[in-house]
C-alpha cells in the first residue's frame, strides 16, 4: 500500500467547504488540474464522476462514501490498483476546522506502482486545498 495525507487548518465554515465539494461541475474553479468534469447525477454515494486532467485521458471516479458537511471518498480503479481519496473536515476547536485529503493506493502491485504514480497525483494538493479554502472563506 502507498499512502499520502495533506491537511490545512482554516476558519472557513464546514458548510462552505461542503458546498464547493458538492458542486462537482465547478471543481475547476479551485482545482487547476481539471480541464473538464462531469457527474452522472446528484453528488453522493454511488455518483460517478468523469474528470479530465489537462492534456490527459479522462479518469472515472466513483463516490464510495459521502456524509454531508463531514467527508466524501472517491475511488478510481486502474487494473488491479484501487486509488481511494478521502476528503474530510475535522473540527479542531473554536471556529477552526482541519481539511484533510488522504490517498491510499492498494491492490496487486501497489507497493511498486504507488511510489511511481502517487506523488504525481498528489503534488498539487497543497495548491488545490489553498484555493478551495480561499473560495470557502469568501
Amino acid at each position: 500500500m502507498w499512502e499520502y495525507e495533506h491537511s490545512v487548518e482554516t476558519t472557513a465554515a464546514p458548510e462552505a467547504i461542503w458546498r464547493l465539494w458538492a458542486d462537482v461541475e465547478n471543481w475547476g474553479a479551485w482545482n487547476a488540474e481539471i480541464e473538464k468534469i462531469e457527474i452522472d447525477g446528484p453528488f453522493g454515494k454511488g455518483a460517478r464522476i468523469t474528470m479530465t486532467p489537462p492534456g490527459d485521458d479522462p479518469v472515472e471516479l466513483r463516490v464510495a462514501e459521502a456524509v454531508e458537511g463531514e467527508l466524501f471518498v472517491d475511488e478510481a480503479r486502474f487494473g488491479d490498483l484501487l486509488l481511494r481519496t478521502l476528503h474530510r473536515i475535522d473540527p479542531v476547536g473554536g471556529d477552526r476546522v482541519r481539511v484533510v485529503y488522504r490517498m491510499e493506493i492498494t491492490g496487486a502491485g501497489a507497493d511498486e506502482a504507488g511510489p511511481q504514480i502517487g506523488p504525481g497525483i498528489t503534488a498539487d494538493w497543497p495548491d488545490t486545498m489553498a484555493a478551495l479554502i480561499e473560495l470557502a472563506q469568501g
